[in-house]
């Protein structure tokens, strides 16, 4: 087996009864509805390269429809404003074969242009065992290379095998495809989570270059069936509580396929059918928790094509050459985890922007108390009748 199943639980466990279970908890005192929230916004021409030089009237923004007023306005790029850089390893989902694939890109990458990096960076590695983020930020091409390679011939002792089903297409899901399945899933949405909550306590904008095919969607007929009301409800606060950590952590998640630069036929693009904004614990399916789903909400890119896998890494770090910084205040929340779908528009023709897609707004403190104090009152006369 891929990973006893009662340490899978024990994960899956972590994972939903986190003190972070609800984004109603993973918000700050900083992140009350008066509060700004802050999004890195990236324009593209239709060739694709980013634009700079536009102004704060080129802009709208809009939130569930409705134009909101920016707080504050920047153009950034080459150097303007602190940008870290994660590159993830995911051993958890792809075979050892492919990891040793990904670890000579990344090397590749790591010194180019004599090891001269344009931002600090470091890498970490999701295994079975645990996702490890190397401490150093370095842009010290050269060194990282040398300590990656030191981490990833370890794993040739790890993951050796382990069974990649996936679920996947309109088939059926054997009991037991779908118990490694759902391990392999929730081993990485914990994977996700660890890297969110070390990179909140850190400053500035934040890239998370996620190399995997993709952790399971599960999105064969009859799979949304298997799970009880408790399990979609953990769902969607997962969702939720992963959405905001992302933000808060200031993260734009790309998702990058090592199987689409080695001459694989089969393209997985069923992730675009999880697309679409979660609203309530009705709208969610365990497609909705994608890696790629994830990467495309936060502003990032899921990227299946290129000519080599150094390539697309290049493509995602290209987002910091140029991009704008916008905030705005959010409207008061009427009811908790209140989604709130983000756009921009753009004044000149022929551009498109790329930024987070929605947040979740939270009640305030005194709205959550009068609330609670509500429902007790109501509770108190239910007792006394």
């Amino acid at each position: 087996m891929f990973i006893a199943r009662r340490v899978a639980l024990l994960l899956v466990a972590a994972l939903y009864c986190n003190p972070i279970t609800s984004a109603q908890q993973a918000q700050s005192a900083s992140q009350q509805p008066t509060d700004n929230i802050y999004l890195d916004v990236v324009v593209a021409s239709k060739s694709g390269s980013p634009v700079a030089d536009l102004a704060q009237q080129d802009f709208t923004l809009l939130d569930n429809g409705v134009p909101r007023s920016m707080t504050s306005f920047r153009a950034l790029g080459r150097g303007a404003a602190p940008v870290e850089v994660i590159i993830i390893v995911d051993a958890v989902n792809a075979k050892p074969e492919t990891v040793a694939y990904e670890r000579t890109q990344v090397v590749k990458v790591l010194r180019a242009k004599g090891g001269a990096l344009p931002h600090p960076t470091t890498f970490a590695v999701s295994t079975e065992v645990a996702t490890e983020i190397h401490s150093e930020f370095t842009t010290d091409g050269n060194a990282l290379a040398a300590a990656f390679d030191d981490e990833t011939v370890r794993l040739r002792t790890l993951s050796q095998g382990h069974p990649q089903s996936d679920c996947t297409g309109n088939g059926e899901c054997p009991d037991g495809a779908f118990e490694i399945a759902n391990e392999r899933r929730q081993l990485s949405l914990k994977a996700l989570q660890t890297v969110a909550a070390y990179e909140t306590a850190r400053p500035g904008r934040k890239l998370v270059l996620w190399i995997s095919p993709g952790w399971p969607l599960l999105s064969q007929a009859g799979a949304w069936s298997r799970f009880t009301a408790l399990q979609r409800q953990q769902m969607f606060t997962s969702i939720v509580t992963l959405s905001t950590q992302m933000r808060q952590a200031a993260i734009t998640l790309y998702s990058i396929d090592p199987l689409a630069t080695r001459g694989v036929d089969v393209r997985d693009f069923s992730y675009q059918a999880y697309l679409k904004g979660i609203r309530t614990v009705k709208d969610v399916r365990p497609g909705s928790l994608g890696l790629q789903v994830f990467a495309v909400h936060s502003g990032g890119l899921a990227l299946g094509t290129g000519n080599d896998l150094a390539e697309l890494l290049q493509k995602c770090l290209a987002d910091t050459e140029a991009y704008y910084e916008i905030s705005f205040a959010p409207p008061a929340a009427s009811q908790a985890d209140e989604y709130h779908h983000l756009e921009i528009r753009l004044a000149k023709p022929g551009l498109k922007a790329r930024t987070r897609e929605n947040y979740y707004a939270q009640l305030s403190t005194a709205t959550n108390n009068s609330s609670f104090n509500s429902a007790s009152q109501a509770q108190i006369g239910e007792n006394e009748r």
